[in-house]
């Protein structure tokens, strides 16, 4: 992985999520990982729109809502996910 490559939590959390036909979902409160490993596990949704609340998604021990990090396929102006990934 180059330089350029690299995005820093920083960088992602507060961005808004959306799926790839482009339905919001809210945006990326904080980022749940691996300690050990480093892996990235869930993002966890803050402000989740209306949309979003209809799903049954993962949620945490808070209520929070939960989106796997493997279904996010791209990450710039927006966070996109593959939503077929998640529900």
């Amino acid at each position: 992985m180059t330089e350029e490559e690299k995005v820093f939590s920083k960088q992602i959390i507060g961005k808004t999520v959306v799926s790839k036909t482009g339905k919001k979902f809210g945006e990326v409160g904080d980022i749940v990982y691996e300690t050990r490993s480093g892996e990235l596990i869930h993002i966890i949704l803050a402000s989740p729109t209306i949309y979003t609340e209809k799903l049954e998604l993962e949620k945490d021990k808070q209520g929070n809502l939960l989106i796997p990090f493997s279904s996010v396929i791209a990450i710039g102006d927006f966070l996109v996910i593959a939503e077929e990934d998640i529900i």
